[in-house]
């Protein structure tokens, strides 16, 4: 267990300190969080409580397809084949859910610091709707990665990540704008059901990845 837990970290600070030393792929992230968001601004200046809802986290998806897809496909077979011999697959997948889940935990915030600074924000339990941002950032980010580590055995890696995303996803963003539309009522409460599906969900998401990618890793 000892010996999982630092090969799990020793992976997660590889991949940090490969990010802050690419970081023109975070300011690109960060680049296209506000671009959408600013022409968003410019074309629907004052949304209702729905849209501003729905367009949140339309763009939560594809802030999460930009930063957390890219995880496996960056990974060249030589340094795969280099991971294989000294890791376990379930270390590595493991170690690639946190640092994605880290990833676009701070990507969430940022596009909801973006989206309220251009659109404000007019949701009046705004403890509550972080939350649920984090939650939503979390749960599609365990999603994308998993997607991320099947596409990157595929040679047609966008049309899988489509293709299998698809029905994985849509559930998921109606959950969470569910689950949200409750945060824009100051006496409304957030449904509890919803939430647990959601965590249900993402464990689900995770045990699959355990047992799953061991198989692709093999390939």
């Amino acid at each position: 267990m000892e010996q999982s837990i630092k090969h799990i970290w020793t992976l997660l600070k590889k991949d940090i300190l490969l990010e802050v030393r690419q970081q023109f792929s975070f300011y690109g992230i960060l680049l296209y969080i506000g671009a959408t968001i600013f022409v968003i601004f410019l074309a629907i200046e004052d949304p209702d409580t729905r849209v501003w809802n729905g367009l949140f986290w339309i763009i939560q998806l594809f802030v999460c397809i930009n930063a957390v897809a890219k995880s496996f496909l960056q990974e060249s077979q030589s340094r795969m084949l280099y991971f294989q011999s000294v890791v376990s697959p379930q270390n590595f997948v493991f170690a690639k859910l946190l640092f994605n889940s880290l990833l676009m935990l701070v990507m969430s915030l940022l596009s909801l610091l973006l989206f309220s600074l251009f659109m404000g924000n007019p949701a009046e339990q705004l403890l509550a709707f972080t939350g649920i941002v984090f939650l939503g950032g979390w749960s599609l980010s365990l999603v994308f990665s998993f997607l991320a580590a099947i596409a990157a055995k595929a040679q047609q890696n966008a049309a899988i990540m489509a293709i299998l995303g698809f029905p994985l996803i849509i559930p998921q963003l109606i959950m969470l704008i569910k689950i949200s539309d409750a945060a824009f009522s100051i006496n409304a409460k957030v449904p509890l059901t919803p939430v647990l599906m959601l965590v249900a969900l993402d464990a689900m998401v995770i045990l699959l990845a355990a047992i799953l990618f061991p198989y692709l890793w093999k390939d």
